[in-house]
Order: C-alpha cells, then structure tokens, then sequence
C-alpha cells in the first residue's frame, strides 16, 4: 500500500533524506542526473511517494523561477526532477506527485513551468498543462538568447486569478541557471 506524497522544502529533509533522493533520482535516470539537475531540483518544495517498507518510489519539485513576459516579470513555479522507479510506474504515483507539486504552485505562484520529456509529456497534459506556443529564451549573462530546442516542449500550468499574456505578448524569457537553462 502507497502512501499519500509527503511534501517538505528543502530545509526541512535534512542530509540523509537529500542523499537517499538524489541516490534515487540517480537509478531512475540511469546516471543522466547531473550535479546541475540536482541544484535545480534543490530550495523549493519536494514531493515524496515512500512504499511500505519506506523506500522511496516517486519525486519530484518545484522552485521559485522568473520568467519575463511582456514586458513583466512573473514568479513561476517551476517542477524538476518528477520520476518514478520504474518497477512502479503507471500506477498513479507520478500523478500524485505532480496534485501536490500543483498545490503548492497554486498557493503560491503565478503559473507552473516545466520542460517536459518525451515520457511525461502525457501525464502533464493529461493534467492540465499546455506547451508554450510562443518563442523561449533565456536571460543569459551575455544577453537575451533565444532557446529553439525549448520551444515545443515548455509546458505552462494556469493558476486561478493569474492571467499571464499569450505568446502574442513576446517570447517567455526564463532567468538563468547553470546546466539545462529550462
């Protein structure tokens, strides 16, 4: 029997819990978790799905990001690193994991933000999420530089009482990070 998620931010896990997560979201990506994925998954809020015995069977977060939109900055919430082991997938735990990484962005942000992966694209839009239509950028330090390869696969999730502009308004312009910039 599976339990509900358990969700705490970052502070609160403690070293232990941080490196029997990121042991976790090594195996499940099978070593295609770098040390930049990590950070990104890091200073916001963790959901956890533990089996009877404890283990952990699915993750994922959601951080603070800002992206620029007509003219505006906006505060999104943006999800990273959503996996489940694969002895357990397509049995709701990745849907639990994104209800209570929704909840806390509706409590909190104006929008969700995600890239998503060939894998997940189903589950996000099945949930809500819609791709950007529009261009995506990026603030890098040398200036404003456009990210094709985003463009396609950055999913948006509407939050009530939020209404961000369409793609008519301009490009979405994520600030920077080191590492995959979306």
């Amino acid at each position: 029997m599976t339990v509900r998620p358990h969700t705490a931010h970052t502070f609160e896990l403690g070293p232990a819990a941080l490196a029997e997560i990121r042991a976790f979201l090594d195996e499940v990506f099978e070593g295609d978790f770098s040390d930049d994925d990590w950070d990104h998954s890091l200073g916001g809020v963790h959901a956890l799905v533990r089996d009877e015995a404890g283990a952990i069977v699915a993750h994922g977060s959601v951080a603070q990001r800002r992206v620029l939109l007509g003219g505006r900055s906006y505060r999104v919430g943006y999800v990273e690193a959503v996996a489940v082991r694969p002895d357990r997938r397509r049995q709701g735990l990745g849907g639990q994991v994104m209800a209570a990484l929704e909840a806390v962005i509706d409590g909190a942000y104006a929008a969700g933000a995600l890239s998503a992966s060939d894998e997940g694209e189903s589950l996000y839009r099945a949930r809500g999420w819609r791709p950007w239509p529009g261009r995506i950028e990026v603030l890098a330090p040398g200036g404003v530089r456009r990210l094709p390869d985003e463009e396609g696969n950055t999913y948006l999730l509407p939050v009530a009482g939020h209404a961000l502009p369409g793609p008519e308004a301009g490009p979405l312009v994520f600030d920077w990070r080191d590492g995959d910039v979306v």
